[in-house]
């Protein structure tokens, strides 16, 4: 039981990372500014989610919240 819990508060973590990410730090991470659309964003949600520990690690070293 307590697996099963550990893993919930990871997919929850990583939905809340993820969307915040998908929102408004993709932009910043990126090496150059560019236009990331709706669908590529989209795309990007699951990865996010899955990968939450790496992509948050990345987001705060570009810059964090601006």
């Amino acid at each position: 039981m307590i697996l099963i819990y550990g893993l919930a508060l990871y997919v929850l973590v990583g939905l809340v990372t993820a969307v915040s990410f998908v929102s408004l730090g993709v932009t910043q991470v990126l090496p150059r500014p560019a236009t990331v659309t709706i669908g590529a964003r989209i795309l990007f949600l699951p990865g996010a989610t899955a990968l939450w520990p790496y992509v948050l690690v990345r987001w705060l070293k570009s810059g964090g919240t601006r």
